[in-house]
């Protein structure tokens, strides 16, 4: 089954998608995702200039020695740029299988270890008043974890937290907007946030918490022990995770569930997390984290060590992912849960796909492959425009705060 075509089609139906679409010689043909939010023609021409191009002739159905000769064959390996391109192919590539296989993605994968799969939605709101509302919106909707974030009380713009009503697009200009962060106003804040979510909704809802990588190893950690009392599903990207050691820290002072990886590009960058135990949930991506094949290698080693599965799924990630992951899901005997920021209806009218939504959860599908298809021609009516994510300054002006 050789390879006889590979193209990126890079589209912006709201937000910029890049999408890896591989034919091979029989007319099969499999897509992946390979979008990198905010550097998106970088892969582009990654892809296009390095690795594609390489792929014409090669056998298809041989994943496992594409993925190690994309991987392994450049000299400057790992790396966003890279292992997304990787992703992008990997994906791909799982696709043409399971649908030259006649199945969906997941049966492939070694069948479902669940009957469906749970996920969390994003409960946001320029204040505590907003905020609730927007933990009993979704609720209502029938989910059982929610991620919270709130504005905080003298600070203007928070990372995550919306203004007006408008829908949450992190990537909001053309080039870096700059925005001033207080951590001290943040800690003092927060914990009241959960105090009034836990009194008004009760103990049921599972409750999770996005820092962005905002706080140094003991902030951290006092945040942590200060959110027990409120029994977190998990406290995510606490600190930088550069350095393993640092949550080594963390661990010491909270029983808090932590989370990491969405930023994660191989299972080097989780590996002493995983095996010291130092988190609960590795949120590592398909897209992000070289596809399919490398994300089940991080979640095997994170099953000995007794680490769950909490797939990133912002709508930085197209539906290609999101289908991808939730055959991942399906599968995964250590899953935790999935994120779930649904893509708009303009974002779907460029893909279609098998995957359904009900009440909090989610099933991939029973289509052959991982059920997600890119409309070619209602994509070329979005081209591509430059979107960048803001940066954080300190109210003195000091970019660097840890």
């Amino acid at each position: 089954m050789k390879i006889t075509d590979a193209k990126v089609i890079l589209t912006c139906p709201g937000r910029n998608f890049v999408t890896v679409k591989i034919t091979t010689e029989d007319g099969l043909y499999g897509i992946g995702d390979a979008t990198l939010n905010g550097r998106e023609k970088s892969v582009v021409s990654y892809l296009e200039d390095y690795v594609l191009p390489a792929l014409i002739g090669r056998d298809a159905q041989r994943i496992e020695d594409i993925w190690q000769f994309v991987y392994r064959g450049p000299y400057w390996r790992r790396g966003p740029v890279g292992m997304t391109a990787l992703a992008g192919v990997d994906v791909a590539l799982w696709d043409i299988k399971a649908k030259a296989a006649n199945m969906p993605l997941y049966q492939l994968l070694g069948g479902r270890s669940r009957d469906r799969i749970m996920t969390y939605t994003h409960a946001n709101g320029e204040d505590l008043e907003a905020t609730l509302a927007a933990v009993e919106k979704a609720r209502k909707q029938g989910y059982q974890a929610i991620r919270v974030q709130c504005g905080i009380p003298g600070i203007d713009k928070i990372y995550g937290v919306p203004k007006g009503g408008k829908a949450y697009e992190p990537a909001d200009a053309d080039l870096p907007s700059e925005e001033s962060w207080s951590t001290h106003k943040y800690l003092n804040f927060i914990p009241r946030v959960f105090e009034e979510i836990r009194r008004e909704f009760g103990p049921d809802l599972h409750l999770l918490h996005d820092v962005h990588h905002r706080l140094t190893p003991i902030e951290a950690a006092r945040l942590g022990k200060e959110l027990e009392p409120y029994h977190l599903f998990w406290l995510e990207d606490a600190v930088p995770a550069e350095n393993q050691d640092v949550f080594k820290l963390i661990r010491q002072h909270t029983t808090t569930p932590l989370a990491v990886g969405e930023i994660f590009n191989s299972i080097h960058d989780c590996r002493e997390l995983i095996q010291n135990q130092l988190i609960d949930y590795i949120r590592t991506s398909v897209v992000h984290a070289g596809g399919i094949t490398q994300m089940r290698r991080i979640a095997d080693f994170a099953s000995l060590w007794g680490v769950r599965t909490g797939s990133h799924g912002a709508t930085d990630l197209s539906p290609v992912c999101m289908g991808a992951a939730l055959h991942f899901d399906y599968w995964v005997p250590n899953f935790g849960v999935q994120e779930h920021m649904p893509h708009s209806e303009l974002m779907e009218s460029v893909f279609t796909r098998a995957y359904q939504f009900e009440d909090g959860f989610f099933t991939p599908g029973e289509v052959p492959g991982h059920g997600v298809d890119i409309d070619e021609a209602e994509a070329a009516k979005y081209p591509y425009k430059r979107a960048s994510l803001p940066v954080n300054r300190l109210e003195d002006g000091t970019l660097w705060h840890w």
